[in-house]
């Protein structure tokens, strides 16, 4: 399944497109040993990496054409998250939306069913603009008014 953008840090981590529609998402992602952290657990920045585009990619399976910003997240970590080489999967959903913004959660789960982490994040709706990698309008209203965000989508 495609992302639907390119990301270059998401294909660096090797996260698999599983689940892209009707509000919901799911992420599969199997720790490598460069993402883990001293305790040989996956590092809770690659952690909040995986909620964060799940919770983009929920947003965006209700609006493909789309992209979404980060305006704030909250990250709960409930166990750590293995890092033995077995897989991880992401599952986010649209809680709610409006017009301009999205506000979702995801866990990750390990091979178990085991919760081990849970977001909730709050996300703007942002026009992609062709042929700019990153690129997005804020508004079709102002289209000389370029936004510089990180996406996350």
């Amino acid at each position: 399944m495609n992302f639907g953008a390119k990301i270059p840090f998401v294909q660096q981590l090797g996260f698999r497109l599983e689940l892209f529609e009707g509000g919901e998402s799911a992420i599969g992602y199997t720790p490598r040993p460069e993402h883990l952290n001293s305790f040989a657990v996956t590092h809770g920045g690659a952690c909040m990496t995986l909620l964060d585009v799940a919770m983009a990619v929920a947003a965006r399976s209700v609006q493909k054409d789309m992209g979404v910003v980060t305006i704030e997240m909250k990250t709960s970590f409930m166990r750590p998250a293995p890092g033995d080489g077995s897989k991880l999967t992401a599952r986010g959903r649209l809680m709610h939306r409006s017009k301009s913004l999205a506000f979702t959660e995801a866990t990750i789960y390990d091979a178990q069913g085991q919760a081990c982490a849970h977001a909730t994040g709050t996300f703007k709706y942002v026009r992609r603009q062709e042929g700019g990698a990153g690129e997005a309008r804020d508004t079709p209203n102002a289209p000389h008014a370029p936004v510089s965000p990180i996406s996350t989508d």
